[in-house]
């Protein structure tokens, strides 16, 4: 009482003091049964669990948490702009190009998308019962003139500088990727025409020329680049860990031909608890990717499978993609099976993982069923066949060795459609090549007894869904904006080479103002998505005159 009496003490504290006399007056007078009451309560209190505060358990539950968030998000779309959420000016990616592919990089790109590649030269077994062998050699029968037509039409008779530019006509590379796309379109239309009147799934096919194709994913277990451990060993708290093994972005960048698409997936080659096989072995690569002669850049993390979301036909039944890059490619590298190896492995993954990422999977969140893709790359004379199953999509840095799942992947090897073209005959028409061709195109798709979009909201899967005007044109805006990956009107902040040598390295400017946020500390590349200002909303833009809501709303994923 005397000291709350007669000491001055901050209103604050004295008011807390008070409030604790208080408790402790009731607590005297309290009955006995209150008392026994309060003493049980306090017997069966949960603590918190004590967590660890090193640096990988906060990284781990970090990314947990980033897990958490994303499945939370109900719509196709959201759950794009949540994994772009940390990052405004976007992600540091490595970036992948589909036709860029390095010198003996095939253990590279297995590792990188967690791939096995079968032992087997050849189709699964499963392509030998799709088609009897009479019904199959009466198809290529049916459609061999046809296709040695095509092949004259295109290699013999077109006339080709006539109709193209002389720069295109003289450089080899592009002349054969023009003249593959002709040939893909062309056996594509005989074969619809041939095949859909007894495959009638063909007819609900959706037919892609050119599409957009870019997939977005993170895989650990990488080794840290020197500049990453230069900072960590300048930290006191996060010197230890400057050797630790680090999450890499990868943003891949396709070029398919032609794709088709359906409503249904394909059957699974493999049932998906099988392929935890410890067999199907992976093998490790991981150097820093920048060693080997990939790029880095700063953009948004994209995963477009070649249409919008809220198509019926979301899921891949072939893919089309031509290998022109092998004319200039040099002969002394002499690993032709290897590269093309390579370009499939990237291809299918991709494509398989956007389309995961529309059915509310992510790099996040593993897929829970496996889903398949058919692949072929050629330059029109050669031909290269794939199956692809995707049974996983966590390589990040605490499932890189933990995650038992691995992808799987079949091919032929390169197979040669026909030996020469003279005298407007075809010589040499593989049989073999058409035969596989065709049991792809009559793969069909089947309905799953799977929940197929177990991550996504039960009345709203896509963006369109939302009933709330102002929130699905503010969403698909902001989506739209993501994937076109366009510049943010102010330019990211940069450190000019004057100011790294005379400010950073050498701190000959000790008076120079602190206008840049590098010099109060701050790193822009952190900087959230949601980190800016409110969008000003003049007058005549307000729901009415008098409104006070001056600001645009936001509806950002929470």
């Amino acid at each position: 009482m005397f000291f709350l009496r007669f000491t001055r003490i901050p209103t604050g504290i004295r008011s807390c003091l008070l409030q604790n006399r208080k408790q402790n007056s009731a607590a005297q007078i309290a009955p006995a049964s209150e008392k026994e009451l309060i003493n049980h309560v306090a017997d069966d209190v949960e603590y918190p669990e004590i967590l660890d505060l090193s640096y990988p358990a906060r990284h781990i539950r970090n990314y947990e948490k980033i897990g958490e968030f994303i499945k939370r998000q109900k719509t196709v779309e959201e759950k794009a702009i949540a994994i772009n959420m940390p990052r405004y000016y976007g992600f540091t990616v490595v970036k992948m190009f589909e036709h860029i592919v390095h010198y003996n990089s095939l253990e590279q790109t297995q590792f990188l998308t967690r791939t096995h590649i079968m032992p087997t030269n050849g189709l699964p077994s499963f392509y030998n019962d799709l088609i009897s062998t009479e019904e199959l050699d009466k198809i290529v029968g049916n459609i061999r003139s046809q296709i040695e037509d095509v092949l004259v039409l295109e290699y013999a008779k077109r006339n080709i500088k006539k109709e193209l530019p002389a720069d295109v006509v003289s450089d080899q590379e592009e002349l054969q990727k023009i003249q593959t796309k002709a040939i893909i379109r062309q056996i594509n239309r005989i074969l619809f025409i041939e095949l859909s009147r007894k495959y009638p799934h063909l007819l609900e096919t959706e037919v892609d020329i050119d599409p957009r194709l870019e997939a977005f994913w993170t895989v650990g277990g990488m080794d840290p680049p020197k500049s990453i451990v230069y900072k960590k060993r300048k930290s006191r708290l996060l010197k230890d860990y400057a050797e630790d093994p680090i999450d890499r972005y990868f943003q891949y960048f396709g070029e398919p031909c032609l794709q088709l698409r359906h409503a249904l997936p394909l059957r699974e080659m493999i049932p998906h608890s099988e392929t935890e096989n410890p067999d199907y072995i992976v093998p490790e690569y991981k150097y820093d990717p920048l060693t080997v002669g990939y790029q880095q850049g700063i953009r948004h993390g994209t995963n477009i499978p070649g249409f919008w979301p809220g198509d019926k036909n979301e899921f891949g039944l072939l893919s089309y993609h031509h290998c022109n890059y092998m004319t200039n490619r040099p002969r002394d590298y002499d690993d032709e099976e290897i590269a093309l190896k390579t370009q499939a492995i990237r291809a299918c993954y991709a494509w398989l993982h956007t389309q995961a990422n529309y059915q509310g999977f992510s790099t996040y969140n593993d897929v829970t069923y496996p889903l398949l893709t058919q692949n072929v790359i050629l330059n029109g004379q050669w031909w290269f066949f794939s199956v692809y199953q995707l049974n996983t999509t966590l390589f990040s840095n605490h499932h890189i060795d933990d995650n038992p799942k691995r992808n799987l992947y079949w091919t032929t090897g390169p197979m040669q459609l026909f030996e020469k073209i003279e005298d407007n005959k075809v010589h040499g028409l593989n049989d073999e090549v058409l035969k596989n061709l065709i049991k792809m195109y009559i793969n069909e798709p089947q309905q799953r007894d799977v929940e197929m979009k177990p991550y996504l909201g039960l009345d709203e899967k896509v963006v369109a869904d939302i009933q709330d005007d102002e929130k699905r044109k503010w969403l698909e805006e902001l989506y739209k904006k993501i994937m076109s990956c366009r510049g943010r009107y102010l330019t990211m902040p940069e450190i000019f080479h004057w100011q790294e040598i005379y400010m950073r390295k050498f701190k000959q400017r000790p008076m120079e103002k602190k206008l840049q946020p590098w010099q109060n500390r701050i790193n822009i590349l952190l900087r959230k998505m949601d980190d800016h200002p409110p969008r000003y909303l003049p007058k005549a833009l307000r729901p009415h005159p008098r409104s006070k809501a001056k600001f645009q709303k936001t509806f950002y994923p929470q």
